[in-house]
């Protein structure tokens, strides 16, 4: 086991891990990415009330208590696969894999609409990219350029995201300081209820708000996550909801426009009105730099994913292997196939059938959170959500009434797609685990631990991570580790080995 830390030391050297300011950014490019894409929210809302509003209640009822539940089950279970693990730490292993299927493909298909969305930003000043001969070339050239990027490792792809949310970020601090001269606070409560189009509003709100989970699948690539995705998380909400509506209230206050107006690349518009063309060109360069970002976190979790479900034995360990970079390079190649697969379909399209296996897959994370309360009380959080049984069941009654109602309002063409996924998923478990029993392919063996001794470091915070590690590995008795947690005495002599 002292060789095993010393390796993961060296590779840990090799390849740092993800710090607080990266993952912010990473959270901010899940969830975000900035206001591009809330316009619609405007035109659907019948002007800008039901917007202003919608991201603050939205945010209340939704992101706040997804976050949490995020903070809490991340830190408990620190390691690559995120929900896969929560679910089958408490549903077992085929509810553990139906989630990883379903939050997998909507993440791909989530990751499908930035390349279109990139060159939709730039047709407004390169018309050439309206025509499909150079159009298709370039979504091929974006993909493979962002994945490329993707492969090369995780700390650049945080760093970089760093950096382009601050070049995203930084014209609508400009737009919002040069509209206060202008801005009618009369016009924010404006709205047309008879222009209301529910469905379109609700989807557009619960797009512009989901995916504070999916961080989870790269916990055990973040450094000290006991601590960083509690505070990560917590700055992700704030940035996320303060850069929805500081826009929207600078726009809408300072502009008359007509909500039927408001579609996808508006604030470019709304830039130009405000600033001048200067701004107009700075708002769409952002939001062509946001899209990449927006790519390259949902490509990171989506990969990290399939590579922790590896590594719990339910996908082949060709999915685990890891590049120079320590990036899992099967795993983002089969991602990055899915993304270019799935780019002929259009944006309303591709947005309500992820929504829809997005909602499925948080109701289930919902119950687990709930179940592992009761179940596991003893399981170790080092961030715990302040609520007993009763406090922790009602938080998520709300986002699970949205989540119901967000189902509710999806198209028939919704349901047979997603519909025609969950069923797949209920078929490839069974097929992977004959599979497994025929030794058609390698699969990591579930006696094997999860790579914990991964987060375990050289200086005197090794004894607390070991200790985390013996938690960790007990918690997940219900996913087939059969591997023995060593007594106390085993654990100190460990100890004075590593010292």
């Amino acid at each position: 086991m002292v060789n095993d830390v010393k390796n993961s030391t060296s590779t840990n050297k090799k390849n740092p891990k993800l710090t607080l300011l990266p993952l912010i950014a990473l959270i901010f490019y899940e969830v975000s990415g900035g206001p591009f894409g809330v316009e619609d929210s405007v035109k659907a809302g019948g002007g800008p009330l039901l917007a202003l509003l919608g991201f603050v209640i939205f945010a209340l009822i939704w992101s706040i208590p997804e976050a949490l539940i995020t903070a809490e089950l991340a830190t408990s279970f620190p390691e690559n696969g995120g929900y896969v693990i929560w679910i089958s730490s408490a549903f077992g292993p085929f509810w553990g894999f139906q989630e990883g299927f379903w939050k997998w493909f909507s993440g791909v298909m989530d990751n499908a609409l930035y390349p279109v969305l990139f060159l939709d930003y730039l047709k407004h000043s390169l018309p050439v990219f309206n025509h499909l001969v150079a159009r298709i070339p370039a979504l091929l050239g974006i993909t493979v350029s962002l994945t490329y990027l993707n492969y090369r490792g995780l700390h650049i792809v945080g760093s970089s995201a760093v950096l382009l949310a601050s070049f995203s970020l930084f014209p609508f601090v400009v737009m919002a300081i040069l509209s206060i001269p202008r801005i009618r606070p009369r016009q924010w409560i404006v709205v047309d209820f008879n222009k209301v189009e529910w469905r379109g509003y609700f989807n557009t709100m619960f797009w512009n708000l989901n995916y504070w989970d999916k961080v989870s699948t790269l916990a055990g690539e973040v450094e000290d996550p006991s601590r960083t995705f509690r505070n990560a998380l917590l700055a992700g909400v704030v940035l996320v909801v303060s850069f929805y509506i500081i826009p929207l209230l600078a726009a809408t206050g300072a502009l008359k426009s007509d909500p039927s107006e408001w579609s996808d690349g508006y604030f470019a518009e709304a830039g130009m009105l405000i600033g001048g063309v200067w701004l107009k060109w700075w708002i769409q360069a952002a939001a062509a730099m946001s899209n990449m970002g927006l790519f390259e976190a949902e490509m990171s979790s989506d990969a990290f994913q399939l590579l922790g479900m590896s590594e719990m034995g339910m996908l082949p360990s060709i999915f685990a292997s890891r590049s120079k970079y320590g990036t899992p390079t099967i795993s983002i190649l089969c991602s990055a196939t899915g993304v270019i697969i799935l780019s002929w379909m259009s944006f309303q399209e591709i947005l309500e059938f992820l929504n829809f296996l997005y909602s499925v897959g948080m109701l289930l994370e919902f119950a687990a959170f709930i179940k592992l309360r009761i179940v596991k009380p003893d399981l170790r959080r080092p961030y715990k959500v302040p609520f007993q049984i009763f406090g922790a069941t009602a938080i998520c009654l709300p986002p699970a009434l949205l989540l119901i109602f967000v189902m509710y309002l999806a198209s028939l063409q919704t349901y047979i797609v997603s519909g025609s996924v969950i069923i797949l998923g209920l078929f490839l478990y069974p097929a992977i685990v004959h599979a497994k029993e025929k030794n058609w392919c390698h699969f990591i063996s579930t006696d094997e631990p999860l790579g914990h001794s991964n987060d375990i470091l050289e200086d005197q915070s090794a004894a607390t991570e070991l200790d985390q590690v013996v938690a960790d590995e007990a918690s997940l008795s219900l996913l087939g580790h059969s591997k023995k947690v060593e007594d106390s005495e085993t654990l100190s002599q460990e100890m004075s080995a590593l010292d």
